[in-house]
């Protein structure tokens, strides 16, 4: 088997908590006292939009919740938003170890909006831990399209043998993997070590 060379990592429910899931969308939802049934009926009609970069958070928020007036402020709602994101330090703490070794070559590959993702990025210091971030909001594309590993391992100059994919969803896995690239299907850290150990990826 070829050696493994470069880690490719999503991000919401692997290092971090996801972004603007189900889950925090309901939790918005419930804090601000909106409509469910027509909060998740906008949010569907422009999810991918918001998340390939082509719709930027305020106008997300223009179709989603502020197209009618609110007794809330558009910077209360945004500072929800951003505080539901949270760190998962022990998956985080793995991938230090990986990028400290300087062994492999360490990128994101994530399905995640242009405002929300730099948030992210910048809020938990993944610079010091990824040299790529292959960002659907950056690439125009998203999971689990196979345009988007395509670009990721031609910009790292990889071949699809030579990379892992860790991802939480299954879906997202089964594409990588046709497309050739090893997949882990992230569960928990302890989990994860023994499935990279497996893989011959020692931390």
């Amino acid at each position: 088997m070829p050696e493994i060379k470069s880690l490719f990592w999503d991000v919401g429910g692997v290092v971090l908590t996801n972004g603007w899931d189900r889950t925090a969308r309901r939790s918005a939802v419930d804090t601000f006292a909106l409509d469910w049934q027509e909060f998740e009926s906008r949010h569907a009609e422009v999810d991918t939009p918001f998340e390939i970069g082509r719709l930027g958070l305020d106008e997300y928020l223009d179709r989603v919740v502020f197209y009618q007036s609110r007794r809330f402020e558009r910077a209360t709602f945004k500072e929800f938003m951003f505080a539901q994101s949270q760190a998962h330090p022990e998956a985080l703490a793995i991938v230090e170890r990986l990028a400290v070794s300087g062994r492999y070559q360490l990128s994101t590959l994530n399905n995640e909006s242009r405002e929300l993702n730099q948030y992210r990025i910048a809020r938990f210091e993944l610079r010091r831990y990824f040299t790529a971030f292959f960002s659907s909001c950056f690439l125009g594309v998203k999971k689990p399209e196979e345009a988007i590993y395509r670009v990721a391992l031609q910009v790292t100059h990889m071949a699809p043998e030579e990379t892992l994919f860790i991802d939480d969803r299954a879906l997202n896995l089964e594409c990588a993997g046709g497309y050739g690239m090893h997949t882990i299907h992230y569960r928990d850290p302890e989990q994860l070590v023994a499935a990279l150990h497996a893989l011959g990826i020692d931390l």
